[in-house]
């Protein structure tokens, strides 16, 4: 299996794993919502409904996989989606944590760009 395929795949695991422990706790006017793009490797885990009258649309996870790469541009987990990527044998320099500015990348332990 190519690095591409198999990086999509464990995006995908991952991802479907915190939709099921979420939906454990279900929020009848909210819909949890996955959306996985495998042509473009984009992939989006997403809360989207009303609430009290008010719109609630607001993005837990989107990662898209860029040259090679897997860039974590939006994460509200817990642990961090790159602690699981981690785990799944992603080395740290296929990790790009896109939500840091270029410049503060340098001072985590994952990669630039």
């Amino acid at each position: 299996m190519d690095k591409l395929m198999q990086y999509q795949n464990i995006i995908k695991s991952i991802l479907n794993g915190y939709e099921k422990i979420s939906s454990q706790v279900p929020d009848p006017d909210i819909d949890e919502v996955l959306m996985f793009d495998d042509e473009r490797s984009q992939y989006l885990w997403f809360n989207i409904g009303w609430k009290n009258g008010r719109r609630v649309k607001s993005i837990s996870v989107y990662v898209r996989i860029k040259n090679e790469k897997i860039y974590i541009e939006e994460d509200w987990t817990e642990e961090g989606i790159a602690t699981d990527l981690l785990a799944e044998g992603v080395p740290k320099e296929d990790i790009v944590l896109a939500f840091y500015d270029p410049e503060s990348r340098k001072y985590t332990e994952f990669a630039i760009a």
